[in-house]
Formats: C-alpha cells, structure tokens, sequence
C-alpha cells in the first residue's frame, strides 16, 4: 500500500476517471486504485547539512559576481550585508553572450544557446525551506523576480522568463541552501505555447479569460480550494497531474508576473507561505518543484492569458505511459487533496526564521 499523510484517508472512487484540462486539452486520469501500488517514493528527509555552502553570508567568492542584491545600504558588492542575492549559474544552460544566428540544416532549424540562467539565494543564513523565511523575507524574494523580468525583458534576443524552484534531490535540487532560478530564452517554451494557445481559443469562443473562469468557478464550488484570499486563490485544479498539486492564481486579471503590484507581492508572500507550509506539513517535507507561468516579454498586455504559480510535489513518477501518451495517471482526487490541505493547519509566525 502507498503511504499517504498521517490522518489521510483516500476515498476510492467507484471507477477511475479520464478528466479533461480545460486550457490545454491534455486528459488525465484520476485512478485511486493506483495508490495501492508500493511505488509512492517515501518523501526526503531534510535534515540540515554541516558541510561547506556557496549561498551562505560570508562565502560570497564562491559564486560568480552577483547581478543583483537587496544589502543594506552601508555594505558594498558581494560582501556580507545581503538579504536577497541574485548571481550567475556557475554551470549555465543558457549564456548571456552572443548573436542567436537563426540556421537551418536541411529540415531542422538551430540557434545559438543565447539566453540567461541566474540562481537567486533566499536569504543569507542556511535555511533548507522557503517557508521557514519571514514573510517580508519572502516578499522580498518575489520583488527580486519581478525586477529581473524588468531588467531581461529589455533585451530584443529575449522572449520568456521561466522562473523556478527546485526542493530536495528528487525534484532536481543540487545546492539544499534556499534558492530559485531564472532561466531566460529566446523562444517561448511549448508548456507555455499550449497554455497561451488554449487560453486563446477559449477567449475567440467566450471572449472571456479561461483563468478567469476558473478562479470563478472554483471559488463558487470551493470543492478544490485550498486557500481564498482577497486577491488571490490557491487551488487544486480540476485535471491534477500529480497527488496535491497547487495551483496560486492572482484574482486580478493579468498575463504578465512583471507586472504585480506591491499590495499583490505582500498578500502573494503570505499565500505562499501558507501554501508551502501546508504542503510541508502535510505530506512531510516532500521533494517539489514551483514555476511561474507567464507571459512572454515580446507582448503586450494580454487578455486571454493569466500568469500563475504550478506548485507540484514529487510523489509519484513519470513513467513509459505517460512519456508515450502524453497522459498523466493520478491516484489522489483533486478534491480530496484540497480539503485535506485547507484543513491542515499552520502557524506561520512559529516557522518564521530570521538571521
């Protein structure tokens, strides 16, 4: 048997379910039967490590020189005194330097690996969790994403900013210090290109805003919420691909993340928290990835598109039939998953870390 969270009880549903994603069109299944499986991979203990970190104050030579950094205002350039800092990736899969020089051979096309990766570390002390950061620490964290998506987007070889963190070995983590990471390349990624063109029709069909919908629809419902604030939601969304997948969409409707207001960052850092915790407390620590979808820099203001956050813990694995069908098989209910996190409760002020 798979084991689930303490106090989770898996209701079985009377037969599995195909459900459709609305955006993309992509079908799941919801197969609770699945979970009787021994596969679940137990989740990672993260425990703190004694050995040397590159990320922690102190150790500033270790990385590349950083691009960006909220420091207090005595303090000077990669030195101690930071409290967000944004640096090159020492093993880039992108760089800076460069002309695209758009080819093809034959049939394929190819260009040159321009683009930018940056590691952006949470905060200087070693901190495992970003829900263990204060919130004002955390708001700080999504003002550093906003400012970098400013600062990229001016550049003409740039079209999308993936912003993303990796939590725990198994979720692609390599560095246990707290930090994300902002890939920037000059095509826009096709996870990105289905959502953009799924919402797109719907908007030419409805002339509304599929998000929009969503966050309508579910609010109303409340069968797959987890968390409803003033300005915005978390959710489990109909066509789950993972067990307690999250969705935080914004209430207020807008496609580009770069464009979020400072009352939206201080709720958004509180939401997130609060998200991540439950999350944590849980599932017990999980490995998980969290992407920010948005808009690409070469648009304007789009009114079929809405940027959100995917937060997806690693619970199961993808395997030969979802890489050959393009289906994703989930053994948890998103309904089941969402009243089982709103349900957890959490003190945010009793995970608060501070330097």
């Amino acid at each position: 048997m798979t084991e689930f969270p303490r106090d989770f009880q898996l209701r079985s549903l009377d037969m599995p379910e195909l459900r459709k994603d609305p955006i993309v069109g992509r079908w799941v299944i919801i197969a609770t039967e699945r979970a009787k499986r021994p596969i679940m991979p137990k989740p990672e203990p993260q425990a703190q490590g004694g050995g040397f970190c590159p990320f922690c104050e102190g150790n500033e030579q270790n990385t590349p020189p950083e691009i960006l950094a909220y420091r207090e205002r005595t303090t000077r350039s990669n030195e101690r005194g930071w409290r967000v800092r944004v640096v090159p990736n020492k093993f880039p899969a992108l760089q800076i330097e460069g002309d695209l020089n758009k080819r093809g051979e034959g049939i394929y096309d190819k260009m040159n690996g321009v683009g930018a990766h940056e590691v952006i570390i949470e905060c200087p002390f070693h901190e495992i969790s970003i829900a263990n950061l204060s919130e004002e620490n955390i708001r700080e964290v999504l003002w550093v994403y906003r400012d970098r998506l400013v600062d990229l987007k001016k550049d003409p070889r740039l079209v999308y900013g993936m912003l993303f963190k990796n939590v725990g070995a198994q979720a692609g983590a390599s560095l246990e210090h707290s930090h994300s990471q902002l890939i920037v390349t000059p095509i826009v990624p096709i996870n990105v290109w289905e959502e953009m063109s799924g919402a797109l029709e719907f908007y030419n069909y409805r002339g509304r805003c599929i998000y929009c919908d969503m966050i309508h629809q579910e609010t109303g419902t409340e069968k797959r919420i987890v968390l409803d604030g003033a300005n915005f939601v978390a959710l489990c969304p109909f066509a789950s691909r993972f067990p307690f997948e999250v969705w935080i969409l914004p209430k207020n409707h807008n496609s580009h993340y770069e464009n979020i207001q400072k009352m939206e960052v201080d709720e958004l850092g509180t939401v997130l928290k609060t998200v991540l915790l439950k999350l944590e407390t849980a599932l017990e620590k999980p490995p998980y990835n969290y992407i920010i979808h948005t808009a690409p820099f070469d648009t304007q203001s789009l009114p079929h598109y809405h940027w959100h956050m995917e937060i997806i813990p690693r619970l199961t694995k993808v395997a030969g039939f979802e890489w050959g069908t393009g289906f994703y098989i989930n053994p948890v209910p998103p309904e089941q998953a969402a009243s089982f996190l709103m349900e957890t409760e959490v003190d945010l002020a009793a995970h608060t870390r501070r330097a």
